[in-house]
């Protein structure tokens, strides 16, 4: 892919390709499903529910959505489509295909999303629940590793798995092993030979090296997931007070934002960010 088209990241849920953002009271569910033409640039299927840019885009504003627009919201879901895959990681012809700084650019954008999954369960009180009900390989899987709990569907055949080592010959690249090891606490040896199965690990045995949290046979796993996205929510309600109210997200404008003491007006290659102090005789306050 020669030269880097321009992208824009103004989205919204009515205009979504690639999810469904569906708002359940307190329970949000964010779930997966790719078209498999509408890659970002075209020359790619985005096949099993692959990933690209565009993807991720929007990802990344059901995220902030979530966190500013529902305050109401206490536990995410991140699923994939029923009767496909969870999520089959990064488009695999889409990096082959393209320029080095369009994929370090897509690879810290990968990165900066499942942070903020992470930092709005930290510290905006919703926390994120991974529904594993499809097969969840690579990029996949370690978007579930993002959130706080993983719940994986027990039928005999889905599996979770880090294939990039023995399939590609190269490490995973948006926080695979560091979560297994630093946030999940698998055993390194166990991590070390989970990242050259390419066939994955399924049912109990990804329970009992900690891939997953818990699995669930088909026939239940909906209602368990709902089980424990409530459990979640009540959890989180302390950080997220009754009545507050929505922070709107309006559209990216092209000519920049101005605030009250803050303007950000955009340049040719960087963004100008002006402060104004505050007006005469406000008192001034402290900054922590």
């Amino acid at each position: 892919m020669t030269g880097q088209p321009e992208v824009s990241f103004d989205t919204d849920p009515g205009r979504y390709r690639h999810l469904r953002l569906e708002i359940d009271g307190e329970i949000a569910w964010i779930v997966l499903e790719v078209d498999e033409g509408a890659g970002i640039v075209p020359g790619y299927d985005l096949k099993l529910n692959s990933y690209d840019l565009g993807v991720d885009i929007e990802l990344h504003d059901a995220v902030q959505r979530l966190r500013f627009e529902h305050p109401e919201v206490g536990a995410v879901v991140v699923t994939g489509a029923p009767g496909g895959v969870f999520c089959a990681g990064a488009n695999i012809r889409m990096l082959a295909r393209s320029d080095h700084s369009w994929k370090v650019n897509f690879c810290k954008f990968t990165n900066e999303t499942r942070n903020a999954i992470e930092d709005a369960t930290a510290h905006s009180g919703q926390t994120y629940l991974a529904a594993i009900n499809g097969t969840a390989a690579g990029g996949g899987y370690e978007l579930a590793l993002a959130c706080e709990r993983i719940i994986l569907v027990d039928d005999g055949s889905t599996t979770v798995s880090l294939p990039e080592v023995p399939l590609l010959g190269v490490l995973p690249g948006t926080g695979g092993l560091t979560r297994l090891t630093d946030k999940r606490g698998v055993r390194k040896d166990l991590a070390d030979v989970f990242a050259t199965r390419s066939e994955g690990v399924r049912g109990r045995v990804a329970v009992e090296w900690g891939l997953v949290d818990e699995v669930v046979p088909r026939s239940r796993f909906e209602e368990v997931v709902r089980v424990r996205a409530r459990e979640a929510a009540a959890r989180s309600r302390p950080a997220r007070p009754a009545g507050a109210e929505p922070v709107p997200l309006p559209p990216v404008r092209s000519e920049g934002y101005v605030y009250g003491t803050v303007a950000a007006e955009p340049g040719e290659h960087a963004v100008a960010i002006t402060v104004r102090g505050p007006e005469a005789g406000t008192r001034a306050g402290s900054c922590g």
